[in-house]
């Protein structure tokens, strides 16, 4: 830093596609400060460090960081800006790697230090970097064919698509970052990342319909090439600077997604900018008939293999169980229904574990299943035609009886939101509090949204549409969403219930236009922690229809011993 003339440097979670996941290459952040979350960012100045996290994480964050070296900050009610007006006071530089950071975090930060005498630079090369001299090399998975019957669509049908719409918008080509986006255009899939099957790439997408695609081209085999057809260029990483400087204009770029490099780029070489979301986001938001029967198919086998881990459980009891050997069990369980991959890490947590919304297992922090707490177990699967993501919250034996309440509150604010429906126009910060309401009555509350869209055989958490006081995306036919209010008491237990649900038409009495949600997990919820009497007669008639159809689903695909679990746990809450 000091040599670069710097006085502070931002270290971001984020690769230079913004993914939730990052590879090994990119993970500066957990290089520098030991925080393995999924969201953050740390702050060092020559005197002192910040790690910025939501309330997520900040107990994990603790527990991982040296509180000598790194001050632990609640983001975002602490403003990056606001720390380092306090850091430095006398002004300075902060320096930031501008592949690193969209524009429009960049232009919020410019805003917040106004008038501070603090510079933001964007630097050639990132300092970390120089100092990890042990990074790993960049990972290069094999990409594959994402079969065409179950995107629903071609890719030259896509590309065709979107292009269209770049004409309209008078447009000549639009810059893609996002992975998830570039594979669901090109009906790729990709093996680079773990959990997330997409091609880490950028591309080029011009008003013609033609791809110029910016990947290792070791990833692609003559098949696939094929597939991909003479309007697909595939070219080294490296050639996107090129590519930027000789790009036809306006150029489309998302300030959200986009690295604020490619428009520093863009505007060094004079190119037109046209700033806009990321033309792929919302139609691969917005499923079609095949994308979400193949999302049903993967919800039923992937519930067989819920049951078969639930019906175990109850079988054997805690005794000599631990959070890990759960993870493990259910893993196999999944191969049996043919996952490809595992959606994220498995979070399995007893007692206090359970307590930390995104916890993750590991050898040292491993607990023991004990009589009597709390199991939270928020796990999902990738298959060939769809991607899955449930949790469940369960007793261990007889259930503690504190957790009944708060329990039995996350699950009518889960039943509130499966029930809703809601004019077109609707956002997810309309419907949040639909399922924090029955917690808010008791003056209880969870730090993390209500929902995240889900993609289809893509990444298990995908925008642009979620359910958030933050959210400002209308919700549209199609769009996949989590379904997952919670509630958490540092040192005690923690619960979640969570179910997918699908956008899709509803009723109206008006002839107004109306949607709705079809919930597409199907897996019994634990009926111990459940108190009937703080049901409404309609949450017990939600319930049981929910319980019949998953018998009526997955009893046919269940056997041995979970076809008398399942039937036992999905009898009517009445007949207890």
């Amino acid at each position: 830093m000091s040599d670069r003339g710097l006085d502070a440097f931002i270290v971001p979670r984020a690769d230079a596609h913004q993914g939730e996941y990052v590879a090994d290459a990119d993970a500066r952040l957990r290089w520098l400060t030991g925080f393995t979350g999924s969201a953050g960012f740390a702050i060092a100045t020559t005197r002192t460090a910040g790690l910025f996290v939501d309330g997520r994480y900040k107990v994990q964050a603790r527990a991982q960081v040296d509180p000598a070296q790194f001050s632990v900050l609640d983001w975002p009610a602490t403003k990056p800006s606001d720390w380092l007006r306090e850091a430095l006071p006398q002004g300075g530089t902060v320096g930031f790697d501008p592949w690193l950071h969209t524009r429009k975090e960049i232009k919020a930060m410019r805003s917040g230090l106004e008038g501070s005498g603090i510079a933001l630079l964007a630097t050639d090369q990132n300092p970390l970097d120089a100092a990890w001299t042990d990074r790993p090399a960049p990972a290069i998975g094999a990409a594959r064919l994402h079969p065409d019957d179950l995107a629903g669509e071609t890719a030259m049908e896509k590309r065709d698509r979107i292009a269209a719409d770049l004409r309209e918008a008078g447009q000549k080509s639009a810059l893609l970052t996002l992975p998830d986006s570039i594979s669901w255009l090109l009906n790729i899939r990709g093996s680079d990342l773990p959990r997330n099957p997409v091609v880490q790439s950028f591309a080029i997408l011009g008003d013609d319909g033609h791809v110029a695609l910016f990947a290792d081209p070791a990833k692609f085999d003559d098949a696939l090439r094929g597939h991909l057809g003479n309007a697909v260029t595939i070219e080294p990483p490296e050639q996107l600077i090129t590519a930027l400087d000789n790009a036809a204009g306006p150029m489309r770029l998302d300030p959200a997604t986009a690295p604020e490099a490619a428009f520093l780029r863009l505007e060094l070489s004079g190119i037109s900018i046209a700033s806009g979301s990321d033309p792929v986001i919302l139609p691969k938001a917005r499923k079609n008939a095949a994308e979400l029967a193949g999302m049903r198919d993967a919800h039923r086998r992937d519930a067989v293999a819920m049951a078969d881990l639930l019906a175990w459980l109850d079988a054997h009891g805690p005794d000599g169980l631990t959070e890990i050997d759960i993870v493990e069990k259910l893993e196999n369980f999944r191969r049996d229904q043919g996952i490809l991959d595992i959606s994220f890490d498995t979070i399995s947590g007893v007692g206090p574990n359970a307590a930390l919304p995104h916890y993750r297992v590991t050898r040292d922090s491993n607990r023991p299943l004990v009589e009597g707490e709390i199991l939270l177990v928020d796990s999902g699967g990738q298959y060939i035609d769809g991607t899955t993501d449930i949790t469940r919250t369960l007793a261990i034996g007889r259930a503690r009886p504190d957790a009944i309440g708060p329990n039995t509150a996350v699950l009518r604010g889960m039943i509130a939101l499966s029930r809703v429906r809601f004019p077109t126009g609707v956002t997810g910060a309309h419907l949040d509090a639909l399922a924090r309401q029955f917690l808010w009555a008791e003056g209880l509350d969870f730090d993390h949204g209500t929902g995240h869209g889900v993609g289809a055989a893509l990444c298990v958490h995908e925008g642009p549409a979620r359910i958030s006081r933050a959210s400002d995306v209308a919700l549209q036919e199609g769009m996949i969403l989590s379904n997952e209010p919670g509630y958490y008491r540092e040192g005690a237990f923690g619960i979640r219930i969570e179910n997918l649900v699908a956008i899709q038409p509803a009723e109206a009495e008006d002839g107004r236009e109306m949607l709705g949600f079809e919930t597409l997990t199907l897996c019994p919820i634990d009926r111990r922690l459940i108190d009937p009497a703080a049901l409404s007669p309609d949450d017990i008639a939600w319930l049981d229809a929910y319980h019949a159809r998953v018998a009526t689903e997955i009893g046919p695909l269940v056997s041995g011993d979970t076809t008398a679990w399942l039937m036992r746990e999905t009898r009517p809450l009445g007949r207890d």
